[in-house]
């Protein structure tokens, strides 16, 4: 999935839950997040200054060796593992 497809995705899971957000919305999001070549996302920015930054269920990222990490959560495993609860 690429960033087209994820903002496309985003957005009609927001329209799930009755607030459909518009695709530049999800996208302004997402690149302050994940950040863009031009600037560093607030995940980038945590990890530079030696934090991990942690999504319940989703998972941390951190740095392993100097290098970005996801540790992937619980929720994620169990989904992506067809063993959810």
């Amino acid at each position: 999935m690429d960033k087209t497809a994820l903002v496309e995705a985003a957005v009609r899971k927001t329209a799930e839950t009755g607030t459909q957000l518009a695709p530049e919305e999800v996208e302004r999001v997402i690149d302050a997040l994940f950040g863009t070549v031009e600037t560093a996302g607030a995940i980038a920015e945590g990890l530079k200054r030696g934090e991990t930054v942690t999504v319940i269920g989703f998972g941390d990222f951190h740095l392993e060796d100097s290098r970005p990490t996801l540790r992937s959560g619980q929720a994620l495993n169990e989904y992506v593992n067809g063993t959810v609860r």
